[in-house]
């Protein structure tokens, strides 16, 4: 009879490790599948091409939003470059202040957990909505496609340790609904945007930016500390889908 009562015990104590057990990686799953929140730019927002000491340009790149550098002072090549749907700011309180904001946002972006570490390369990956982190630097060659799994508001982090570098023709793709306002890289050092590459997301680098020869970006080139270097170039700000709200009319009884 004891023996029995003592299995009886064991096998009541194991049912409830057993269950602690799959209820911790539930939670543990929700934690590292819970959605993201855009990274707030605050009035970075509005700048389109942002640098900390020089803004240099070659050829008739077209830049649709603000255009901006502060500390620094020397914006040059506009013309023949153009400035559209937006305005230049040269060290002015509206530079200063856009800066202060990116670095808040940068530190808000490299602070994203929980984080999956990705390779060096994103070429030929498909990703998800989350957070993506390598250790060193991140590179693209060919296309990553962004998938928001058919959620508009669905947010893509890339934290690299030092630069970003594209290779010439490279590609970021966006499917399911995927909105280029939510797609952040945030640089630990430089990026560099290959020739003839289509990019999408906004760039948060630590020191410097450079786009070569060719490229688009539907988003923001953003340097904290360094230059942005523009070679005949098209860059827009990326503008979300006002999100659509359905409304239920009450249900009418009559007696």
């Amino acid at each position: 009879m004891t023996s029995v009562i003592r299995r009886r015990r064991w096998f009541s104590a194991a049912a409830v490790v057993g269950a602690t057990v799959i209820l911790s990686g539930v939670v543990g799953m929700l934690a590292a599948s819970a959605a993201q929140p855009p990274v707030g730019l605050g009035t970075a927002a509005s700048f389109a091409v942002l640098a900390g000491t020089t803004v240099t340009n070659t050829g008739p790149s077209t830049i649709s939003g603000d255009l901006g550098v502060s500390p620094g002072t020397a914006i040059t090549g506009f013309p023949p470059g153009k400035v559209i749907n937006g305005t230049q700011h040269a060290a002015d309180a509206v530079a200063l202040q856009a800066e202060s904001d990116l670095t808040t946002a940068y530190t808000d972006a490299a602070g994203r957990i929980p984080a999956t570490t990705v390779s060096k390369d994103l070429g030929g990956q498909t990703l998800a909505p989350g957070v993506y982190k390598a250790t060193s630097g991140l590179g693209l060659t060919g296309t990553v496609t962004l998938n928001a799994q058919s959620n508009p508001n669905a947010v893509f982090v890339f934290q690299a340790g030092s630069t970003l570098i594209t290779a010439s023709s490279s590609t970021v793709k966006l499917t399911g609904g995927a909105e280029a306002c939510n797609v952040f890289w945030q640089v630990g050092s430089s990026a560099t945007l290959g020739t003839n590459s289509t990019f999408v997301g906004s760039v948060l680098a630590l020191t410097s930016a450079t786009v070569q020869t060719g490229t688009t970006v539907e988003g923001r080139v953003l340097a904290r500390n360094g230059q942005v270097s523009l070679d005949d170039n098209t860059i827009t700000l990326p503008t979300c889908a006002a999100a659509t709200t359905t409304t239920t009319s009450p249900t009418t009884t009559t007696t």
